[in-house]
């Protein structure tokens, strides 16, 4: 992602936001192939994509909340 460079380096929260963001992107991605693959492990392979999408779902919005946390605390 571009940042203009006049924005102070990122914190440790936003850093961990950035990337389990982007976790969630490629377990979307990884998703998306599985539901247009079709084969005999459809199912599983499908059942295993929702549930690291859950996962993957609550480590952001755990970072997210971290991050409202150091933003609140920032006089």
């Amino acid at each position: 992602m571009n940042k203009p460079a006049n924005l102070p380096p990122m914190t440790r929260a936003e850093q961990e936001t950035e990337t389990e963001a982007n976790r969630l992107i490629q377990q979307i991605e990884a998703a998306l192939a599985a539901v247009i693959m079709r084969g005999a492990d459809e199912g599983d392979s499908l059942t295993t994509a929702a549930d690291r999408i859950e996962r993957q779902a609550r480590d952001l919005a755990d970072a997210l909340r971290e991050l409202a946390h150091e933003r609140k605390s920032i006089p």
